[in-house]
């Protein structure tokens, strides 16, 4: 088998910008699995908040041993974006090589096509109205917020979308006394849910306080084992496969999550379309299904998923799957 990571970039159509910072383009791996005349990709975007960089990502994958499959690979990597590249490049490459496609593999259904989000970054309430009204049109918006003056902002946002479905992502930035404050204001807003409103491991507030408005957890969850601790604090939770693992252990997080009565939303990081084609099966059935890295791009995949309007279509098998 040979294994091989590489370093690529692809520009934004616009700033990106969330409370942690800005990027101007989604810095990827890509991984490319090659055995018995097929090659299976899989693409992780490594991610600081977890303690990652495209190096120490590249350096873990290039550690492998040449013969792996997925059920190995689950022990012998953490979750987290490693893990997901390659994890994601073997399913690609095991429905090339047998001609069956992952839903299949996988024991799923034929994907179907996705209403998918449209977020909306950080930026002066001006500049976020400006951005709502040029997608008002979109059934549901999502808006990066957890910084000084976010009450001028949705404000702004709703004003430029007054019939779209608001969700809010605070990433972290706010404190259970600000988020207190202004839940109030987030329904009076006639926004649907919240997600990460306060930093994992500093969120235990959550469950001392009623919940009108449902609240998301995403920096808080990772895969199966994260799930227990979110009980009575979240209602639902954000699947990431550069977060889980990958697609199998996605899979089984998604599975184990609905058992314990958890909503499910599908998330991303800003990658290309490679990243969010094994993310589209895990997604099927999601109320909330956000993976609209591809909307946000200026150059994507040779062969990238098609979005029509809000709506995500499953990809071409030449692309993954």
């Amino acid at each position: 088998m040979s294994l091989t990571v590489t370093p690529e970039a692809f520009r934004l159509a616009q700033a990106f910008t969330i409370s942690r910072g800005s990027r101007t383009e989604a810095r990827v791996l890509t991984v490319r699995v090659t055995q018995d005349g097929a090659t299976g990709m899989g693409e992780c975007v490594p991610y600081p908040r977890y303690g990652e960089s495209l190096d120490s990502v590249a350096a873990t994958i290039a550690a492998l041993p040449d013969t792996i499959d997925r059920l190995a690979l689950q022990t012998l990597l953490p979750p987290g974006a490693a893990r997901n590249a390659v994890d994601c490049a073997l399913w690609d490459w095991q429905a090339k090589h047998g001609g069956t496609p992952v839903h299949r593999l996988a024991g799923l259904a034929p994907p179907q096509p996705l209403g998918i989000t449209y977020t909306i970054s950080l930026d002066t309430p001006e500049r976020m109205e400006t951005e709502a009204r040029k997608h008002a049109h979109r059934p549901l918006l999502k808006i990066k917020l957890g910084t000084q003056g976010d009450m001028p902002r949705l404000e702004a946002v709703r004003r430029g979308a007054p019939k779209s479905t608001i969700i809010v992502d605070a990433n972290e930035g706010w404190t259970a006394e600000v988020y207190t404050d202004l839940a109030p204001h987030l329904l009076r807003l006639g926004v649907a849910l919240v997600e990460q409103p306060l930093p994992a491991g500093q969120d235990d507030m959550l469950a001392e306080i009623a919940r009108p408005l449902p609240v998301c957890a995403d920096e808080s969850c990772h895969d199966r084992a994260s799930l227990a601790a979110l009980r009575g604090k979240y209602d639902l939770v954000n699947i990431k496969l550069d977060k889980t693992g990958g697609l199998t252990e996605a899979l089984a997080t998604r599975a184990e999550a609905q058992a314990m009565g958890f909503g499910i939303m599908v998330g991303c990081m800003v990658g290309s379309s490679l990243a969010m084609a094994p993310a589209f099966l895990l997604a099927q059935g999601a109320p909330y299904v956000d993976l609209d890295a591809p909307l946000l791009l200026s150059e994507d995949r040779p062969v990238p998923m098609r979005v029509q309007g809000a709506t995500l279509y499953p990809p071409d098998p030449a692309l993954w799957g």
